[in-house]
């Protein structure tokens, strides 16, 4: 494992956090010998700024970038950063941009609620939340979940009418979230990818890990994919992924353990 030529991406929930109690305790070993290698691990999640910086600390990997909101921003740690360059990147879209589009949306008839739209308090109704990890999951920078009003085929058109604003929708598990036409995980990867190599004057290899359809595109943009069993859905990876992607027998931080013992080595 050369840990000069190496980065490692990493989806949380049901990846490297445990579906059930969100904890990491299983894959201590493998985060000790990452570490231990300086090989930099990369958060590549669903979830808000606010949300992963808590557990960056916890990690120990606050000096490695994370990917938030579904690939849509990435935070850059002060040595990832160009100079003039602030500690966040968008690709493509703030949330301003994504509002403001919304609202024209909803003057031309499309009924739907943002998280920009209400309160913390019912952003934890929504989604079962404790409030205080619902606060952190409302403060949007990149991206905006919907909670949709209205059936597919209007969803159909909405998503249509999003385009003009080079704005896109992908679907999770109850809301329909907003973001900039060319931002997804994958993407994201790549731009970290191209900004190591200009900075350290060296291309790198990636390994990414992840159990969901939302990380298929960082699955695809990675030389060492790893899809991690999920019981509750079943991920149809493309036919070209699926020969080279390292399918795990487990879930959860243990799968994680089993896909990084399968690309670096169990020793």
């Amino acid at each position: 494992m050369n840990g000069s030529s190496l980065l490692v991406f990493t989806d949380l929930d049901g990846s490297l956090l445990d579906h059930h109690s969100y904890s990491w305790a299983p894959a201590a070993h493998w985060l000790e010998k990452l570490r231990r290698a300086q090989v930099p691990l990369i958060i590549n999640s669903s979830k808000t700024r606010a949300e992963v910086s808590a557990l960056s600390l916890e990690l120990g990997i606050c000096d490695a970038p994370c990917i938030v909101e579904n690939g849509a921003a990435i935070l850059l740690p002060p040595r990832w950063q160009q100079p003039g360059e602030g500690d966040m990147i968008t690709l493509g879209a703030d949330i301003a941009h994504i509002r403001h589009a919304l609202a024209q949306l909803r003057d031309q008839g499309f009924s739907f609620e943002g998280f920009g739209d209400v309160s913390p308090q019912r952003v934890a109704e929504w989604t079962g939340l404790p409030l205080a990890q619902a606060q952190l999951a409302w403060q949007r920078e990149a991206t905006e979940p919907l909670f949709w009003h209205e059936d597919e085929q209007r969803l159909d058109a909405f998503t249509q009418a999003l385009a003009q604003h080079q704005l896109t929708t992908t679907r999770g598990g109850r809301f329909v979230h907003v973001m900039a036409a060319q931002a997804d995980k994958g993407r994201a990867l790549l731009w970290l990818k191209k900004r190591f190599a200009q900075l350290s004057g060296n291309e790198c290899r990636c390994v990414a890990l992840g159990d969901g359809a939302n990380d298929i595109p960082m699955l695809n943009a990675a030389e060492m994919p790893v899809l991690i069993r999920n019981d509750a859905s079943l991920v149809q990876l493309p036919a070209e992924l699926e020969t080279r992607c390292y399918l795990t027998q487990q879930a959860g931080p243990s799968g994680w353990n089993e896909g990084l013992d399968h690309w670096l080595g169990s020793a």
